[in-house]
């Protein structure tokens, strides 16, 4: 699978990390960045091109790492095409996949240790959308919204 990845300095570590054990299970990753760690970097520099692949679908899902998680979280669902969540646990990391599509996983990387932010990864690499109608109908409502539609 493509897989694209992005982290501010927050992340910088844990995407370095996550990377080689994406690269090591055989995928196609994409470092967007930050190249290097630099402490006053700005998460939207390097999520949003990230977002913007995978709206594209240059890549086919994405990781996104900062401090918190959450900046990376509001940043990518800014880019039409990308549903991102934040995930704290693996049935987030699955469910957010099977229900609704997710494409891009937010991590914290100040918050979660590299073991269980791996085995988070796995769980949403191996997740397929069930495309359950009423989980196609609700996609199509957020679609509306990015689309500036008062209604679907």
């Amino acid at each position: 699978m493509r897989i694209g990845v992005a982290a501010d300095h927050g992340g910088f570590a844990l995407k370095q990390q996550l990377m080689n054990v994406l690269r090591s299970a055989g995928h196609e990753v994409t470092d967007f960045g930050a190249h290097e760690l630099t402490p006053e970097d700005d998460y939207p520099d390097f999520v949003v091109p990230l977002a913007r692949a995978v709206g594209r679908g240059e890549v086919a899902r994405g990781v996104a790492i900062c401090g918190s998680g959450v900046g990376a979280s509001i940043a990518a669902n800014k880019v039409p095409g990308v549903r991102a969540g934040l995930c704290c646990d693996h049935y987030l990391a699955h469910q957010g996949v099977e229900d609704d599509d997710m494409n891009i996983l937010c991590l914290g990387g100040r918050g979660i240790g590299y073991a269980f932010a791996r085995e988070l990864v796995e769980a949403f690499l191996t997740a397929r959308f069930s495309g359950t109608e009423r989980y196609r109908r609700r996609l199509a409502k957020v679609a509306a919204l990015e689309r500036k539609e008062e209604r679907p």
